[in-house]
Order: C-alpha cells, then sequence, then structure tokens
C-alpha cells in the first residue's frame, strides 16, 4: 500500500501550524505595525528617495523615504519615530498646496522634514507664506500629540547674499528658522523651551551646486524632532 498520503499529510500539518503561528504574531503585534505592514505591502506610489521630483498633476510635489518596517525594531522610541514620519507624509501627500519641495527622513535620532523656502516664505523675504503656516501648523500638531522637540535649521543656497535686509547669508539662514520658532511660539503654542533653531547659510547643501536644481534644493529650512534626552547632545545637527 502506497504511503504518498503520509507525505501530503504530513505537508497539510506543517502548513496548518505555520497559519496558526503566523495567527499568532498577528495577534501580538501592536496595531501600528500592522498598519505599517499593510501600508508596505499595498500597490502604489514607492517613497525611494528624500528628494523632491514632480508626482501627477498636483502642485505639491513629494518622494520620501520608503519607511521600512523591518528597520523599526518595536521599541517604543521607533515606534514613535515611526509614527511622526507616517503622520508628516500623510500631510504632505494630501495637502495640495505650493510646496513644491519636501521630504521626510527618518534616523536614529529623530525625524527630519525639510521644506523648500519659496514654499516656507514669500519672495525675498522672511514673511511666512500661506502654505508655510500650513506646514508650521502641522508641525505644532505633532509636537503636541508626540511630546517630542524640535530643532529648526535654517539653510541658504550659495548664491544668496541677504541682501539687502540681512548683513550675509548667516543672519538670513537665521532669521527663517527664527520666524518659524516664532510662530510655533505665538500661534502654535508651543513651550519655546522644546525648540531651538540652527543657522547654516550654504554650509550643509543638500544637493552639489553642479545640480541643476541646487538653488531650489538647497534653500530650504528643516524641523528635526528628537528625543528630549537628545536635545542637549547636539546630535544631528
Amino acid at each position: 500500500m502506497s504511503s504518498s498520503w503520509k507525505v501530503a499529510y504530513a505537508d497539510f500539518m506543517t502548513a496548518m501550524m505555520a497559519f496558526f503561528l503566523l495567527m499568532w504574531i498577528l495577534n501580538m503585534t501592536p496595531k501600528e505595525t500592522l498598519v505599517g505592514l499593510a501600508g508596505y505591502f499595498t500597490e502604489g506610489p514607492k517613497f525611494e528617495t528624500n528628494l523632491i521630483s514632480p508626482m501627477g498633476n498636483t502642485i505639491l510635489t513629494q518622494k520620501v523615504d520608503k519607511l521600512d518596517i523591518r528597520e523599526f525594531q518595536m521599541n517604543e522610541v521607533d515606534r514613535s519615530h515611526y509614527a511622526i514620519a507616517q503622520e508628516i507624509k500623510q500631510f504632505v501627500m494630501a495637502d495640495a498646496t505650493a510646496v513644491n519641495a519636501s521630504g521626510i527622513v527618518s534616523t536614529s535620532v529623530g525625524v527630519l522634514l525639510h521644506v523648500a523656502n519659496n514654499a516656507m516664505f514669500l519672495p525675498n523675504s522672511v514673511d511666512i507664506s500661506p502654505e508655510g503656516i500650513k506646514v508650521l501648523e502641522e508641525v505644532a500638531k505633532v509636537m503636541r500629540k508626540y511630546k517630542v522637540y524640535l530643532v529648526v535649521r535654517g539653510h541658504t543656497a550659495k548664491g544668496e547674499t541677504g541682501e539687502p535686509d540681512f548683513p550675509s547669508k548667516w543672519e538670513l539662514s537665521s532669521a527663517r528658522g527664527t520666524a518659524a520658532i516664532r510662530y510655533l511660539v505665538e500661534e502654535g503654542k508651543i513651550d519655546p523651551a522644546l525648540i531651538r533653531s540652527v543657522a547654516y547659510a550654504d554650509t550643509r547643501p543638500a544637493v552639489p551646486d553642479s545640480d541643476p536644481d541646487s538653488t531650489e534644493k538647497n534653500r530650504r529650512i528643516e524641523f528635526y524632532f528628537h528625543r528630549p534626552e537628545t536635545m542637549s547632545s547636539v546630535v544631528g545637527y
């Protein structure tokens, strides 16, 4: 009598054990992890880089880092970073405003959102644009929800001088960061003890000057959400 049925039965039992093991793992996995896994395997736009290029016909043109849940082992800090990055990504992708250059980068310290200055400020000024106000309102929302600290980093392009209103590009990049912080404190009601700013002028370009879009990409402002214990260690900025 053939014993092939034993092999088939053994395969069936192995498959059933694997199935029940999978169900047990899913039942023990936090909800936010399941959401991240679902997004990872769902067909749709692939967020491959933190640089920006046109997407469809919307004015908001966005690509952000692909957030791979495998990089976030399930401790509390990593789950917080992942949740912040996902929330910012959803806001950026859904809001069809004039924000035409931004991106998200997640690090071991925190989450970095960068936005082009022409989206944040009116031309040749440090006056916040209507689109920039929307970004700052989202930043304030994230800070209130996740109780994180924030560093605002101001940058200029190489060709900017700061003239006629600022003595140099250093003062210009500092003034842009200060304008963002002032709005967060006065309008967003964020505790000023949670925020600081850094001015880099053109010393930390996002792309080389040889890039045809270097002026647009390097003239930017960055929002670095991070853990409270890194506030005094100047890690990452």
